[in-house]
C-alpha cells in the first residue's frame, strides 16, 4: 500500500472515531433546519394556506381571551 493511501486510510479513521468526527455538524445541521424552514413557508404560501392559518390563530387566541 502507497504511503498516500496508508496515510489517508489513517486519517479517515482517525476523524470517524476521534475528536473531529463532530467538528462542523452543528453549522450543516442549522443550515439544513433552516433549509427545511425555508421550504416550510415556502409550501404555506405557495399553497395559499397563509391566511387560513392566520384565520385559525386568530380565533383561537379570540378564544382563550375571550373576545
Amino acid at each position: 500500500m502507497s504511503n498516500a493511501i496508508r496515510n489517508w486510510r489513517r486519517r479517515a479513521m482517525e476523524r470517524m472515531h476521534g475528536r473531529e468526527s463532530d467538528r462542523g455538524a452543528s453549522a450543516i445541521e442549522y443550515a439544513g433546519i433552516v433549509i427545511i424552514v425555508a421550504a416550510i413557508i415556502l409550501a404555506i404560501r405557495g399553497l395559499g394556506l397563509n391566511t387560513a392559518i392566520s384565520a385559525g390563530i386568530a380565533k383561537a387566541v379570540n378564544s382563550i381571551l375571550g373576545g
